[in-house]
């Protein structure tokens, strides 16, 4: 490493990371899930050119998985808009389907039972 380029020092991050309460790192790791597929479901600008559904079911799928299993862990303050969210990109991950899924059998379906518009 030169000198113009310091290192990080492990104590202050690792300090940092512990003063972090465990509701803001799952909701900040739910937004970034949320934000990921919405990017492969093409909703952001320039959507079509990062449009990948096969991504954006993955990524629903992770999302519901880990609201099922974190969503008890955070008050229903912070879990409802990460539960509408979820919604909204499972019902767009519908609509942008060519051959929309059974209902209950699209992506994150298995933890929310099927959604409907």
């Amino acid at each position: 490493m030169s000198e113009a380029t310091p290192a990080a020092d492990y104590d202050d991050v690792t300090r940092d990371i512990a003063e972090v309460p465990a509701v803001e790192v799952i909701t900040t790791v739910g937004v970034h899930l949320m934000s990921a597929a919405a990017v492969k479901l093409g909703l952001a600008e320039d959507g079509e050119a990062h449009k990948d559904l096969d991504e954006a079911r993955k990524l629903i799928h992770a999302l519901a998985g880990f609201l099922d299993a974190g969503g008890t862990e955070i008050s229903s303050f912070h879990a409802a808009p990460l539960r509408d969210g979820l919604k909204s990109l499972q019902l767009a991950f519908r609509e942008a389907s060519i051959v929309p899924d059974e209902p209950g059998q699209g992506p994150g379906e298995k933890y929310t039972g099927a959604v409907f518009g």
